[in-house]
């Protein structure tokens, strides 16, 4: 084992139970390349907010656009194939030069973490449908490429970037207050003025009624791109979509409890439990060995569905 795989290893080890799991579904070649993906992504993002593993403080007391600087001209010296002394930037230097990914995915990772640092505004869905790109729609185009996909088979990386789009709109759904606290807000205004609240108070004990219903759109949303993601199963391997299959089927989980927790439930961090992760792997395995019949190639057209550029 390498350095670089072992530090990659640990991290997903420590950093996701969710992900690890659905990993250990992958062949050992694309479960080593999908780790040392999810290592740099880990840390690019620790050392955006400043954390260890998405919590506590790591002690950087730089500005943050001084620490995006880093990541930035850390991962552009990665996708250059000249060395970075980093074990992390080091990961993402493998699976780029293993997989003949394109540069721009990595980069619109790295541009989605410039997003929250400049705080940008979010006037409309549109604009939160671009920020989940930037943040977890180009990391399922990244995985599926780690997964066998062809960069330029752009159908196939369409329904991954949904998948990773679902994924992240289950997140909103689910931090909204933690997000708020945090002074982070992705529900869009026009939606938070459909039901009467504004950006200043939207997250106010008063105000959980509305603020549900908006939860529950979002939920809604993502299991539209859910379903949308399944139909780019059939061009992966079976175990590649076993995994996908069941990491679907555990996020998407976690937005169903939100939504039906309501606005009682909204003060808890909703998590899946590992008996629902088992069982969540488990059911998809038969999806998995049916994934051609149950969504046959190419699928139904994505009308409506946000679809990245390129």
């Amino acid at each position: 084992m390498t350095d670089v795989l072992g530090h990659a290893r640990e991290a997903i080890a420590r950093g996701s139970k969710s992900f690890a799991m659905a990993s250990q579904l992958f062949d050992p070649v694309t479960r080593d390349r999908a780790m040392l993906l999810y290592a740099w992504c880990r840390h690019a993002d620790d050392v955006i907010d400043g954390q260890v593993m998405g919590q506590g403080s790591n002690g950087d007391t730089r500005p943050p656009a001084e620490r995006l600087a880093e990541v930035e001209r850390l991962t552009e010296m990665a996708l250059a194939g000249q060395p970075t002394g980093d074990p992390a930037y080091e990961a993402l230097a493998r699976v780029v030069r293993e997989t003949n990914m394109p540069p721009q995915y990595p980069r619109d990772l790295v541009h989605g973490f410039r997003i929250d640092m400049e705080e940008r505004p979010f006037r409309t869905f549109d604009d939160t449908l671009t920020y989940c790109y930037h943040v977890a729609g180009c990391v399922g185009v990244m995985m599926a490429i780690v997964m066998g996909v062809d960069p330029k088979d752009k159908a196939t990386l369409d329904r991954a970037c949904d998948l990773g789009i679902a994924f992240q709109l289950n997140n909103i759904a689910r931090d909204v207050i933690e997000d708020a606290m945090n002074s982070r807000r992705y529900i869009p205004d026009d939606w938070l003025e459909s039901v009467g609240l504004s950006g200043n108070s939207f997250a106010f004990g008063a105000n959980r009624r509305q603020l549900s219903r908006l939860v529950t759109r979002l939920v809604n949303n993502a299991e539209e791109y859910e379903a949308s993601a399944r139909y780019g199963t059939p061009a992966l391997s079976r175990r590649a979509a076993w995994a996908v299959l069941a990491a679907a089927r555990i996020y998407g989980g976690i937005g169903r409890k939100v939504r039906d927790a309501g606005p009682e439930g909204m003060d808890r961090r909703v998590s899946t439990t590992r008996g629902e992760k088992f069982r969540a792997v488990a059911l998809a395995f038969g999806e998995a060995v049916r994934r051609k019949s149950l969504w046959p190639l190419p699928g139904p057209a994505r009308d409506g569905l946000w679809t990245m550029p390129g």
